[in-house]
């Protein structure tokens, strides 16, 4: 591994305009702290994906969102020169489990493997290829990688019940966007679903205000039984991420993505992690 070097002394963080370099980005994302991508593009594969920001992003720069591609080794392997552990989400415009992405997986797990000081954030809306491409070593899932599905409507709860049967040290569900009032008690072959994850993100959907990204709404009741339920029969912690662009509007909130914390109702002030807390 190469470190940066600076006089006499030992090895040091690179400056941070190397890491932007390098790919490696201080995350807006509430729930994360960096976000790395080991390759971009990805293919819309229902409903929920049809106003996905990274298409919005892409094309917002005259790409195409569904053009699947490696990054350079230069981006690919920065993670390592991040050494202070960080929570880092990948792969943000991307699908870690992509099929296109199969001839590449193998670097990036082992990219995750030699940089076990940084918890990897892995959200998917294909499970069912999570086994299949999982690393030989695996075993009951490495304490650093983080295994989350997307569900934002009631057709999707599929996603966490394949998640269910797949060891992984935290399980998480992505409830952003949130497209209809969803029951995460939902049971299936007898059991509770949630009983099986530790940790649960909501949040509204952001977008534009007209055209195909148009956003698509999230009333604040969902959000709120959501929450009771979850913080009174469940282990599960809990995880605002924002009220999303509906919401704002109608709310009259500044920020134009229902991001900011301090503008929310009290009782949707919560952004808690599984087994530790950033906020102490």
């Amino acid at each position: 591994m190469v470190f940066f070097q600076t006089g006499e002394g030992g090895d040091v963080q690179p400056p941070q305009f190397l890491l932007i370099l390098f790919n490696m980005y201080v995350s807006k994302i509430q729930w994360c702290e960096y976000t790395h991508n080991f390759w971009h593009g990805c293919k819309k594969i229902d409903q929920e994906c049809s106003r996905c920001y990274m298409f919005r992003i892409k094309s917002r720069v005259g790409e195409k969102g569904s053009v699947e591609y490696r990054l350079s080794d230069k981006a690919f392997y920065a993670p390592p020169y991040l050494e202070e552990g960080k929570i880092i989400f990948t792969c943000s415009y991307s699908d870690f489990f992509l099929d296109r992405a199969d001839e590449w997986r193998k670097d990036a797990w082992d990219v995750i493997r030699k940089t076990p000081q940084h918890t990897w954030l892995i959200l998917t809306k294909r499970p069912e290829r999570i086994i299949q491409c999982l690393p030989p070593d695996w075993g009951d899932g490495w304490k650093n990688v983080w295994l989350g599905v997307s569900i934002g409507k009631l057709v999707s709860f599929q996603r966490a019940a394949t998640l269910t049967n797949i060891p992984a040290a935290i399980r998480f569900i992505y409830g952003e966007p949130l497209l209809e009032e969803l029951d995460f008690l939902t049971e299936m072959d007898g059991k509770r679903l949630i009983d099986s994850f530790h940790w649960l993100i909501l949040g509204g959907e952001s977008g534009d205000e007209f055209g195909p990204n148009q956003y698509r709404p999230c009333k604040i009741e969902w959000l709120q039984r959501a929450i009771h339920a979850l913080q009174t029969q469940t282990q599960a912690k809990v995880f605002v991420k924002q009220l999303g662009s509906h919401l704002c509007k109608e709310m009259g909130l500044k920020d134009k993505m229902g991001g900011n914390i301090h503008e929310f109702p009290q009782e949707l002030q919560i952004r808690d992690f599984p087994i530790f807390n950033l906020a102490e």
